[in-house]
Order: structure tokens, then sequence, then C-alpha cells
């Protein structure tokens, strides 16, 4: 019985661990904007808006991938040779929640250009 209790706590632990990393840009949820609040913004508004918000999605984005990355070899690391090092596992929550917010912002930018005919960003 003592067999089967090791590689369940492996397990578990690696599932614990695992869930702490920091997240890839592409699994983090889009959050909701109402494009209501560019109702006011010309075309020349809009575009000058959507290329600053894909500016700064882009840098965020780049800076998610990499700490997801990085997270993904100090996990594979310290499972095999240094387990203290699993401490320093952990993802930055407030930029993944700004990247998703920007997301939303972003379609709320093209649902207004669509909205006043304006093309594709």
């Amino acid at each position: 019985m003592k067999f089967l209790k090791t590689p369940v706590s492996l397990a578990l632990c690696s599932a614990l661990i695992l869930s702490g990393c920091a997240s890839a840009s592409k699994d983090i949820a889009t959050g909701y904007t109402s494009p209501m609040q560019y109702t006011t913004y010309n075309c020349e508004q809009l575009q000058m808006e959507a290329g600053r918000l894909q500016s700064r999605i882009v840098e965020l984005g780049g800076h998610l991938d990499k700490a997801a990355q990085n997270d993904k070899a100090i996990v594979g690391v310290g499972m095999i040779l240094f387990w203290p090092v699993l401490f320093a596992v952990g993802g930055n929550k407030a930029q993944e929640a700004e990247y998703g917010r920007l997301k939303g912002d972003y379609e709320a930018i093209n649902q207004s250009m669509n909205t006043h005919n304006c093309g594709a960003p």
C-alpha cells in the first residue's frame, strides 16, 4: 500500500506546483469591455487607440510567455535536481489581469470600428 501513496503524493504535489506557474498569453481569458465607451471616438482615434493597445498586448504577451516558459524549466529542474527552487515558481497575476483587460479593450475597439465602418485596425 505504501507503493501507491508515493506516486499519488508525487502527482498531487506536481499538480499543486504547476497550478502556481505563470500563464502563457494564449491561456489568458479575454476580459469584457463594453464597446459603448468608444462611441464618441472617430475612426482616426479608434485606429490610434487600437495601435497603442496592440503594442502593449504584444509587449506584455511576450513577458508572460517568457515567464511561463521559465516556470516550466524551473519545475523540470526542481522536480529532478533541487526541490527548493520550486518556491520561485509563480506568475504575475496583475500582469495576467492587465493582459486580459487589454484584449477585451481591443475587441471593443474592433466592434466600434465595425459600427463606424472604419475598416480593420
